[in-house]
């Protein structure tokens, strides 16, 4: 009753039935979007006048590669401007971060991209993909076969990489796949196989072996910043300084 009471004031239809369940229509998610931005103006002014209130939010979505490095630094200097907001943090896989900002999960989310794509957001920084490997780890024989250290479908590293040794005939497989990046470094640190990652905060250990073991060149991936459409005064302010940080770093 509630539900359709709002969309007779919305003079539009805000659900649409998936299956059991519903699912925000354009005009809805349009709503949610204003409601989202209403409800936290109404948090900061409720906190800024002394009155009790949960404290207003900030949800930022960050590629597990930036989230050590990039984090600290753009929270430290956030809560130094605005000390009453709460800041999440979800570190996550392209895919998921995408989606989580066009369903208004999140406020905003860095993601990486193709070069040239289709994508929203702001490109931040195009970085160049390398074969990554333990300084320990030896070439494979010519006949055999290249051992990877993968993330699992679906990734852009992933696609890179089997694409481009597919293009020149160069045989491989897949030694090991996870979902997670501490997974993958400690594959590729053991000396079990490669990786293709970028250059930001490779660690200890681990180089570039792509012109030592005669592997072709990657493609570049791009670092994109996505934003909801409407964004609450907090959300700006953390926008802005998460921007600068990604920014200088990956630079």
């Amino acid at each position: 009753m509630q539900l359709k009471k709002l969309e007779e004031q919305a003079g539009h239809p805000l659900f649409r039935r998936n299956g059991r369940g519903l699912v925000p229509t354009e005009a809805g998610d349009a709503l949610l979007s204003y409601a989202r931005r209403i409800v936290a103006l109404n948090d900061e002014a409720a906190l800024s006048l002394g009155a009790t209130a949960v404290a207003p939010s900030v949800r930022i979505g960050l590629p597990q590669d930036f989230l050590e490095d990039v984090m600290p630094d753009a929270i430290s200097r956030f809560l130094r401007l605005r000390p009453g907001v709460q800041v999440e943090v979800r570190a996550g896989r392209n895919y998921a971060l995408e989606g989580e900002v066009r369903a208004g999960r999140l406020d905003m989310a860095f993601a990486f991209f193709e070069p040239g794509s289709d994508a929203h957001g702001t490109r931040i920084a195009s970085m160049p993909m390398l074969w990554l490997a333990s300084g320990k780890f030896t070439r494979p024989a010519a006949s055999e076969p290249l051992p990877l250290v993968l993330y699992d479908h679906p990734c852009l590293f992933r696609q890179a990489a089997l694409q481009t040794l597919e293009r020149k005939g160069l045989r491989w497989r897949i030694l090991l796949t996870t979902p997670s990046l501490p997974g993958v470094w400690a594959a590729v640190r053991s000396a079990q196989g490669v990786s293709v990652r970028t250059a930001h905060r490779v660690p200890a250990g681990i180089r570039d072996v792509g012109v030592k073991f005669g592997l072709p060149k990657l493609p570049f991936i791009e670092l994109r910043m996505l934003t909801m459409n409407e964004l609450s005064p907090a959300a700006s302010d953390f926008r802005d300084i998460l921007e600068q940080v990604v920014r200088r770093r990956a630079g």
